[in-house]
């Protein structure tokens, strides 16, 4: 095959490729680039020195290894000073007579997937640190002069049960999150009747909302129309909903559950039924709302914990929504109260 037979053929191969792959001599200048690398470094990156638009410590010593005669390597680059940072694989290999063959591929999402993954071991570590130290603590000092004292025994034991119940409750919500995540692709479409949910969720819910001293206002229309769904988890969203309106709005002293529905509604095909759970408590600033669906995120971080709270409620809720091909919905200003609304297309 001629020269420029070989070369044609290359050119061809690297314009095939949908990730930006380059062409460099020993020298470390770019002798091709196809379109994709074109597209990510402008035309400019022709006949330029590669180390000049790769200037990253770890690439940087990648190239300059792969250039001295190595077989070739690989390192990370970040791209910043754009709308959106990438993350792309630097991967340099050796083709005989030509210099190197580098090729590059975003792997943002596997990134961020990983950090995401990190973060969640630590914040489950950390939730489980805290009450464990706490068992801990009064277990030795229970095992020691304390023990003999029926007052502060009891104490302590009231103390640890507590600390054992928001182990179990967070563990509890792991699973549940996980279920939830297991079948997020799988769209229900089982019919369920959400005033029959509303009311068995409320009639579990009884005793706790007398404990505080709540009134809850639950006005529905008698016509309510079906909705395809996972009835379990809808208990799962609508309890939620209303312990977090119990929890955090106390002060308001009452919840009211209202429900309408919608002919059509922006971002939905057809009906929609919305159901709002709303309290008159102490609200939040709206600049946290975004955050709420976070795992573990708390505004008050004491005040969610002292009541319980495991940072995950929401976060279920959310991915519940998501495989209902719902929307959850949060509004609230500090001193009105918080208004949590679900939205369900109609069956």
């Amino acid at each position: 095959m001629s020269e420029q037979n070989n070369n044609d053929l290359v050119a061809s191969l690297m314009s095939a490729l949908p990730q930006p792959v380059l062409l460099v001599d020993d020298s470390g200048i770019v002798t091709a680039a196809n379109s994709a690398a074109l597209d990510l470094f402008g035309a400019r990156i022709q006949g330029a020195p590669l180390r000049a638009h790769l200037r990253q410590p770890e690439v940087t010593a990648m190239l300059e290894h792969a250039l001295s005669g190595a077989d070739g390597g690989q390192a990370n680059f970040t791209a910043t000073g754009v709308a959106v940072e990438t993350i792309w694989q630097v991967t340099a290999r050796r083709m005989a007579g030509r210099g190197l063959v580098i090729s590059l591929r975003d792997v943002s999402d596997i990134e961020a997937a990983s950090a995401q993954r990190r973060d969640f071991v630590a914040n489950v570590s950390h939730e489980l640190r805290s009450p464990l130290t706490v068992l801990a603590g009064f277990i030795e000092t229970l095992q020691g002069p304390a023990g003999d004292d029926p007052t502060a025994r009891a104490e302590f034991l009231g103390i640890m049960s507590d600390q054992a119940a928001r182990m179990t409750g967070l563990v509890a919500d792991l699973l549940s999150l996980s279920r939830v995540e297991a079948v997020a692709k799988i769209r229900p479409r089982a019919p369920v009747a959400v005033d029959a949910v509303l009311h068995a969720t409320l009639a579990a819910l009884r005793p706790r909302i007398t404990a505080a001293g709540m009134e809850v206002v639950c006005d529905l229309p008698p016509d309510l129309p079906q909705v395809p769904g996972d009835h379990d988890q809808l208990v799962q969203v609508f309890s939620n909903l209303i312990e977090n309106a119990v929890k955090y709005g106390s002060s308001g002293g009452r919840v009211e559950i209202d429900a309408r529905v919608f002919a059509d509604m922006h971002g939905f095909d057809g009906p929609v039924l919305q159901v709002n759970v709303r309290d008159f408590g102490e609200g939040i600033d709206p600049v946290y709302i975004p955050r709420l669906t976070e795992r573990f995120y708390r505004v008050d971080k004491g005040r969610a914990r002292d009541s319980g709270g495991t940072g995950l409620g929401l976060a279920i809720v959310k991915h519940i929504m998501s495989r209902h091909r719902g929307r959850l919905v949060i509004e609230s200003s500090v001193g009105a109260g918080v208004r949590a609304g679900v939205i369900l297309p109609v069956r």
